[in-house]
């Protein structure tokens, strides 16, 4: 968790980065309630298969796996991911 000041976007690259992104897929002022759940479902695939330079190339689902088998061995646990 971080604090920034209000419109001080530098104070937070990372989250104005990805915001950018998902303004491909909604723009900003539409409601998320009036996307369907498909939009929704390809926008969040996306964005968490889409290789960033910030995680030396590698997509977030591959480092949030990374991290979480560090802690469970996922080899042996059954789960699904909903993103």
């Amino acid at each position: 968790m971080y604090f920034a000041r209000p419109y001080s976007a530098w104070e937070r690259g990372s989250n104005e980065r990805h915001n950018g992104l998902l303004r491909r897929f909604i723009p900003k002022g539409k409601r998320i309630e009036s996307l369907s759940e498909h939009t929704l479902r390809r926008t969040l695939h996306w964005c968490n298969n889409l290789p960033r330079k910030i995680l030396h190339y590698k997509t977030p689902q591959e480092v949030f796996l990374e991290e979480v088998n560090k802690i469970v061995d996922l080899n042996t646990v059954q789960f699904h991911i909903a993103i």
